[in-house]
């Protein structure tokens, strides 16, 4: 099953927009992910570093305060420690709800086990001196100082530990840039160069039968109508192909019925005239005395004069039928009536034949609206050809019956009958039967196109149902 040209058009849509959506997608996770990594360093990296320097700030200001108290005794001094540890442990806490990795919490865990042991080593030396007692003043400092430089060293340590878990990101981060980059640029010229394949492709696979089809319009605008056309096509191609060899069909039957048109006519012509012609020269050198002689020439004269009067007259009503130019004067008439018309008015030739002919007409037959001097001379045409075309000794019938909203008319004659590659042609002009002899019997095969045109400009239809050696049954429908 050949793929249409939509479904073609349509694949190559989808064969350039899904690389294009892919390429989109890439750059959406891509994007995705450096605003993930940049968020991390905005909202957690930025944001540990700037605690860790205040918390780093509040420890050395505890210290401060904490000498001063052990050497003033001044309570205020101890208030102020006791709202920077506070502020640490709340700022430890924080720090450690944001840290993102192990190692980062574990060195929390550390800065706040020896921030818990300076505290507990200060509030015991606060106890001494509350109540005045003696103690190892140089031990106690000496631990505090121990824990505060472990502190104030691990807090560094964190610190830089975050500027390069920062830098590190940054580092990868550009690394990343430039790997999508490359990626995304791979990827573009890929995916261009798959979609102008994919376009030529398709867009191939419609130009090249319509190439083709050019080639033969050429061929046929020289004269030349031996076509045909077989595509490696899309269906609707194959179908205007189709349609290609059937023109090329029809122009190769018309420019042979023109041929058979001129070889007619130049015999339809050339024998009443030379029959005129010789008469009239008869007339003028030898038939001055002789009366008898004189008359027949004069008959032959005025037969053949009315061939060529009817020939021409033929010519103009049916080319006035096919342009449309003749108004039908329609009327409540009795079919049957014009069918005994038309047989009487054959009578005479069918019995110099020695032919039956005969109108089978039933009573009560329904009024049609025709135009009479048509329906009439199509008749004459379809009996006077069954006389024509039935040797002596033969049968012509006349029969119309009332059908269902029609009236149904066949004229059937036991002639030779009709070949049947001439069935579905013999109502076009110029066309006759292939068993027509036109040494024997005259005819111009304009009588049956014109009937054609009758019946059809009256909304009916008209066939032939016939077989070589088995005689012929014209039939055509009228409209009730």
């Amino acid at each position: 099953m050949r793929l249409t040209i939509f479904a073609r058009i349509m694949i190559g849509y989808l064969a350039i927009f899904i690389p294009v959506a892919g390429v989109s997608v890439f750059a959406f996770s891509q994007l995705a992910y450096y605003r993930d990594v940049t968020d991390d360093i905005l909202q957690i990296d930025n944001r540990m570093r700037d605690i860790v320097q205040r918390i780093t700030d509040s420890v050395l200001a505890q210290t401060r305060n904490e000498r001063k108290f052990i050497i003033t005794k001044d309570m205020e001094f101890m208030n102020q420690f006791v709202l920077a540890g506070a502020d640490i442990d709340v700022r430890i806490d924080e720090v450690t709800s944001i840290a993102n990795n192990a190692h980062k919490r574990e060195m929390l865990e550390r800065i706040g086990d020896s921030y818990e042991r300076y505290n507990s080593a200060f509030h015991e030396e606060v106890e001494y001196v509350k109540q005045n007692q003696p103690y190892l003043q140089e031990h106690y400092k000496e631990e505090k100082e121990k824990l505060i430089d472990e502190i104030l060293s691990d807090l560094i340590n964190l610190k830089i530990y975050i500027e390069q878990d920062t830098y590190d990101k940054i580092k990868h981060l550009g690394a990343s840039v430039v790997k999508a980059n490359q990626i995304a640029v791979a990827m573009t010229v890929g995916f261009i160069l798959w979609g102008v394949v994919t376009s030529i492709l398709i867009t191939r696979s419609i130009t090249r039968p319509l190439s083709g089809m050019r080639k033969k319009t050429r061929q046929i605008a020289t004269g030349d109508f031996e076509c045909s056309l077989n595509l490696s096509s899309p269906p609707e191609i194959g179908e205007l192909a189709q349609d290609f060899n059937l023109m090329c069909n029809k122009l190769k039957a018309t420019d042979k019925m023109k041929s058979d048109f001129f070889s007619l006519m130049a015999h339809e012509l050339r024998t009443p005239l030379a029959s005129i012609k010789e008469g009239t020269n008869l007339l003028l050198h030898h038939g001055k005395d002789d009366f008898k002689e004189r008359n027949e020439v004069l008959r032959i004269i005025a037969e053949e004069s009315n061939r060529l009067t009817d020939l021409v007259n033929s010519l103009l009503d049916l080319s006035k039928m096919e342009a449309g130019m003749i108004a039908l004067r329609l009327e409540k008439s009795d079919i049957g009536y014009l069918i005994d018309q038309a047989v009487s008015g054959l009578r005479p030739l069918a019995m110099n034949k020695s032919i039956s002919i005969t109108a089978k007409v039933p009573p009560d037959l329904p009024y049609i609206r025709v135009d009479e001097e048509r329906i009439l001379q199509a008749l004459r045409n379809l009996i006077g050809n069954a006389v024509k075309f039935t040797p002596g000794g033969g049968h012509v019938t006349a029969t119309v019956e009332p059908l269902a909203g029609w009236v149904k008319v066949s004229v059937a004659d036991t002639g030779p009958g009709v070949a049947k590659e001439d069935v579905n042609v013999i109502f076009d002009k110029f066309r006759q039967g292939t068993i027509t002899d036109y040494q024997t019997i005259k005819g111009t095969g304009l009588g049956l196109a014109i009937v054609k045109h009758i019946i059809h400009a009256h909304g009916g239809t008209i066939w032939v149902q016939s077989e070589t050696g088995h005689g012929s049954v014209f039939t055509f429908l009228l409209p009730v």
